[in-house]
């Protein structure tokens, strides 16, 4: 971008009466070769949440909506990757807000949680697409511990945000309130309002973050529902679509690699992974449990899972090495030609566990080719 551009741009932000607002290029996040009008980010009344008005002739709030607006069109790689993985994910959020007779409104919640996001992690400890932290997790019936996190699991998530988003609008009475709430704790915002003695989100003191998130959904909520105002252009056949999955259900004698799992239903350890995020680690505990497969590999799964199963255990049996004086995991590693992680990650252990001899580990020989060259 030359500088004349770059000032042009940064004027723009500075003093939103230009008659114009220069996107960026591609890599500034911006809309590359389009000049757009200053109407369209201009914000006009009557504009809600869940149906609760938004007070835009106060200038606090017009200002703190034009901020986040701003900043939420002109990332455009971001937006683009919103309106991609709406696809995928928002006709359940929305078939499950109708179900629960809730604002449509409250699947943007979403796009500013973690930009839908199954991976996406904070500072603080909040996981998944909703941005559960642990504590509130368990308390709406999310599985946490060192075999699963289901705050990472889209479905088992969004019926436990569901929840806890109603239990918050009924102790709040407002879905504004209800989803400040949701981002700071309930508590904290009692605190707040008591202490305030205000309550209304829009009149309210808080935290910079939660100042601005409300702002943030209603910023999503105005792009993604008129992506074309502000310069984003796809059709249906560039969103993501959901996931063509069935739900099989697996019994595990004991714990099971995940590989397992890959093979009988045909695909990659990366595919269950994928498919099924709130699995940590690389075996599946003892007991049962329902997972993802692809679609097309659900028949027959079962009778593949028990056979390679039976053959995995005889494997493991063939492939026991009894620790001896003087072994280590380093000298194991090289003596069997495998990496130390792949030692750790079979027989479930860290490399501080100290070996004593007569420990059992199970080594496999390292099986896997190199890739042929294509240069010969």
């Amino acid at each position: 971008m030359s500088i004349r551009k770059q000032l042009f741009s940064i004027l723009c932000i500075l003093f939103l009466g230009g008659n114009v607002v220069q996107a960026g290029t591609p890599e500034s996040g911006g809309t590359p070769n389009m000049l757009l009008p200053m109407s369209a980010y201009r914000i006009s009344a009557p504009l809600d949440f869940c149906g609760e008005a938004v007070p835009l002739d106060n200038q606090d709030v017009r200002e703190r909506m034009e901020r986040e607006l701003l900043i939420s069109a002109w990332n455009y790689p971001q937006v683009i990757l919103w309106m991609k993985r709406s696809g995928r994910y928002m006709p359940y959020i929305e078939k499950m807000l109708r179900e629960n007779k809730m604002p449509d409104d409250l699947k943007y919640v979403t796009i500013a949680e973690s930009a839908l996001r199954n991976y996406a992690g904070s500072s603080k400890g909040a996981k998944g697409v909703w941005q559960f932290m642990e504590g509130t997790g368990t308390k709406y019936h999310l599985k946490v511990d060192d075999d699963f996190d289901e705050r990472r699991s889209f479905f088992a998530a969004t019926r436990a945000a569901l929840n806890y988003l109603k239990d918050l609008y009924g102790m709040f009475g407002s879905w504004t309130l209800a989803v400040a709430a949701y981002n700071m704790g309930e508590s904290g915002l009692q605190s707040e309002m008591l202490i305030q003695k205000v309550n209304n989100y829009y009149q309210l003191y808080l935290p910079l973050e939660t100042q601005q998130y409300v702002f943030r959904i209603l910023s999503a909520k105005l792009i993604l529902s008129n992506p074309s105002r502000y310069g984003f252009h796809l059709s249906e056949k560039d969103l993501y679509s959901p996931h063509s999955v069935e739900q099989v259900e697996i019994r595990c004698p004991q714990d099971t690699p995940v590989q397992i799992i890959a093979q009988a239903a045909k695909t990659y350890f990366k595919v269950i992974k994928d498919l099924n995020p709130e699995i940590r680690g690389y075996y599946l505990p003892a007991g049962h449990h329902v997972l993802f497969v692809p679609r097309d590999a659900a028949d027959g799964f079962q009778t593949r899972f028990e056979g390679l199963f039976s053959q995995w255990l005889v494997d493991g049996r063939a492939n026991v090495y009894i620790v001896k004086k003087g072994d280590n995991f380093f000298s194991l590693a090289e003596r069997f030609k495998v990496p130390i992680q792949a030692i750790l990650a079979w027989n479930r252990i860290t490399v501080k566990k100290k070996l004593n001899p007569g420990d059992r580990l199970i080594i496999f020989p390292n099986a896997l080719k190199a890739p042929e060259s294509k240069d010969k």
